[in-house]
């Protein structure tokens, strides 16, 4: 006897405190399941304007809710802002629960603790996945304490294990951060490893490096993403101070936002290097790439810290996808993927070496183009094609 496939439509609801135009991992996730016609996908977000709104992109509903995203440097603040959104989900969770709207909740971090809006649903038989973007523990304590404390460190392990424990399964963005969640108790079995690579719907790559240096009138840097000092975003305007004697028009385009970026903008007239520091703000996908193919080198400067022991950064996964050579600092995640062939590492927190690194690279158009060719290595083991199978047989699974 043959065997009938169910095909009742399965209705996801995603929670995120962020904003969805501009979250590549998000957005990825939400319109692949949308694509699926077994999946129905909505989405809870903090309000990108005044009013919150509605909204339906590429088969995602997308619904925001009455508060705004708060980006600062207040403890304080960001977690009553992050309590009063989820106190908001929490009331839209139980009405889908009631309408019986909904059959799998998707949390993504940060917080952890956004697990709680949807703390009923697997009391009325509904699944609950927690997508870990960065690991709390250590993020926080990058972000807020120079020293770190290790009582609140171990509350913030705490809260993590009960946040994972509530859910039926995890998600984390790549293999050493599912090392430390493992190494920390959390059940291996859960884990499904989903790197935070890019979606090619999106990021098309160039085919072929732009003009030699001499031909061209502009060296262009990028940086793209959240702008802060724990982000190393300082070393790179400082090391470009270093070159603009020794790189003809060069230039440092910065995409994003945060909470340094007044700082950061500061620093850029202290050192009188506006002429060769842009900061552009923040860009929707469709705009954004487009921008970046024209790039000629890909900066991140990281510092080291707990938190950034464990990033990939996504930027550099988007620079790869793009045929961009990139220089990123010497950390341990990175290095558990790229070879010294596939990028051109610095030490951390250098500035004089990050210099170095951007120069050699200027002076030598045929070492991009290998250092770009071999970093697309990575994408054939850990490219989207992959990891889409995953994500999707996880929710299968379900």
């Amino acid at each position: 006897m043959t065997r009938v496939r169910q095909s009742k439509t399965k209705k996801v609801c995603m929670i995120a405190y962020t904003q969805y135009k501009y979250d590549n991992r998000i957005r990825r996730e939400a319109e692949t399941l949308a694509t699926q016609r077994h999946y129905k996908v909505s989405l809870l977000v903090p309000k990108e304007g005044d009013v919150p709104k509605t909204y339906e992109e590429h088969g995602v509903y997308v619904r925001e809710l009455n508060i705004q995203q708060y980006q600062g440097k207040s403890k304080r603040t960001y977690i009553v802002s992050y309590l009063r959104f989820m106190l908001r989900a929490f009331f839209v969770c139980n009405k889908l629960l009631l309408l019986r709207q909904v059959d799998i909740f998707h949390i993504h971090n940060m917080p952890n603790f956004l697990v709680f809006s949807a703390i009923l649903g697997p009391m009325c038989g509904k699944k609950l996945i927690l997508d870990i973007h960065d690991s709390v523990p250590e993020t926080y304590t990058a972000k807020f304490h120079e020293n770190p404390n290790k009582i609140l460190f171990w509350l913030l392990c705490c809260e993590e294990a009960v946040c994972c424990w509530l859910a039926h399964k995890i998600i984390c963005v790549n293999h050493p951060q599912r090392d430390a969640l493992v190494n920390r108790g959390i059940n291996a079995a859960k884990i499904t490893v989903s790197l935070n690579v890019p979606d090619c719907r999106w990021y098309k790559m160039n085919d072929s490096m732009k003009l030699d240096q001499g031909e061209a009138k502009q060296f262009n840097l990028v940086y793209h993403g959240t702008l802060a000092k724990r982000l190393g975003v300082d070393l790179t305007i400082r090391a470009v101070g270093k070159l603009i004697h020794s790189i003809p028009g060069i230039k440092f385009h910065v995409y994003g936002g945060g909470d340094d970026q007044q700082e950061l903008m500061q620093l850029t007239r202290e050192l009188k290097l506006q002429e060769y520091v842009h900061f552009y703000g923040f860009l929707s996908l469709d705009k954004l790439c487009p921008i970046l193919t024209e790039m000629d080198l890909g900066v991140i400067g990281n510092r080291k810290n707990i938190a950034t022991d464990l990033m990939l950064p996504v930027k550099l996964l988007e620079y790869v996808t793009l045929n961009i050579p990139v220089v990123v600092p010497r950390l341990p995640t990175v290095q558990y993927y790229f070879s010294d062939e596939m990028v051109s590492y610095f030490e951390p927190e250098d500035s004089n070496e990050l210099a170095v690194s951007i120069l050699a690279l200027y002076q030598n158009r045929e070492k991009r183009e290998r250092q770009a060719r071999a970093a697309r290595k990575f994408l054939d083991q850990f490219g989207w094609e992959t990891h889409q199978k995953d994500f999707l047989d996880l929710y299968n699974r379900l």
